[in-house]
């Protein structure tokens, strides 16, 4: 499908608005993931089974989920607290820490013993010789709901820092946190008091009653909507058909290769396709958390006074900068800044 002609903002333009994302108060919800990378050397082949034997180079986690939004907003100015839940566990140990080292809001960060933190290991091999692959990942995960007293806990922290903040993002991996009570609480009272309500979730989406934008990908589009994507005019009604199911203002729907498509109610669909950056950028290396990024940016973008149409252009030169590098990724402001001036 062609896409449209590239959106054009004035580089002043684009320059206050990412000025104005420092000190904007971010409240992220959702699903806490601890990303764990194991990365090592491949040296032989198991003579126990037909498997690669990898010498441990590094061991790292870093944030991820919901964290990992938090993260993309941090980078790029934003004042960010948290809510949401971690086990009483190493994984949730480490990444309290990487979370108090990147100045972020722990006190709605809950430990519940009851659960363990989830997390995802990442095993990657490679070497300066041999390029860096992914080989597996293993999960440990609990998808139940987050119980009482816990839950409890994030409701009480959710009604009591929501009127301080300046935009909610609710990020929901389907791991447990964002349940009925969460939802209840959070969405009537983010819109009564004017708030920027950004979602993104891997399935579910009507659950996201008239919030301020939705940023599923293509996939979660058409499960939501039923709809296999295949050419324009079936694009452009799974956009129409979210906005009204989800009474949103719009829909951000990612679509990899494609670029992105932006649908407000009462205007002609946007279709963007992937930003262009200069001859000289490397091949895409990792897509894993671009998802996050774009929400972020568009969040901020929102709070920032970018009309719909200019938070998904920036959300689209973020998205197109992280996936050029390994892992999950986040962008400063001097960064999305050189995107344009490119």
């Amino acid at each position: 499908m062609a896409p449209n002609a590239h959106l054009r903002i004035a580089i002043e333009r684009v320059q206050a608005l990412i000025s104005s994302f420092a000190g904007k108060r971010i409240l992220v919800i959702g699903d806490m993931v601890a990303d764990e990378y194991l990365i090592g050397n491949p040296k032989r082949i198991s003579r126990e089974a037909p498997v690669l034997i990898l010498d441990l180079s590094e061991e790292r986690t870093v944030p991820g989920g919901a964290t990992n939004v938090a993260v993309n907003a941090r980078t790029l100015g934003a004042e960010v607290l948290l809510s949401g839940v971690v086990g009483d566990d190493l994984p949730g140990r480490r990444l309290r820490k990487a979370i108090a080292d990147l100045g972020m809001n722990q006190e709605g960060l809950i430990t519940d013993v009851s659960r363990p933190t989830s997390t995802k290991t990442r095993i990657i091999a490679g070497s300066t010789q041999v390029i860096y692959q992914h080989i597996v990942r293993v999960d440990r995960v609990d998808t139940s709901e987050v119980g009482e007293p816990s839950r409890g806990q994030i409701v009480g922290y959710i009604e009591r820092v929501l009127p301080t903040v300046d935009a909610v993002m609710l990020s929901d991996y389907e791991n447990g946190m964002i349940s009925p009570a969460v939802l209840e609480c959070c969405l009537p009272l983010a819109r009564r008091l004017g708030k920027v309500i950004v979602v993104d979730s891997h399935g579910r989406l009507a659950r996201f009653q008239g919030v301020t934008a939705l940023t599923p990908n293509q996939p979660e589009a058409e499960l939501a909507t039923g709809i296999a994507i295949t050419n324009e005019d079936e694009l452009n009604e799974a956009g129409r058909r979210l906005l009204e199911r989800c009474n949103a203002h719009c829909i951000l729907i990612t679509r990899g290769s494609e670029g992105m498509s932006l649908f407000v109610a009462d205007e002609e669909p946007l279709h963007l396709p992937i930003f262009p950056l200069n001859r000289h950028a490397s091949e895409v290396a990792d897509t894993n958390g671009a998802g996050d990024t774009v929400a972020a940016t568009f969040a901020l973008a929102l709070t920032a006074g970018a009309s719909f149409a200019e938070a998904a252009c920036l959300a689209n030169a973020a998205a197109a900068l992280v996936v050029r590098r390994l892992g999950c990724a986040s962008n400063t402001p001097q960064e999305l800044m050189d995107a344009f001036d490119e």
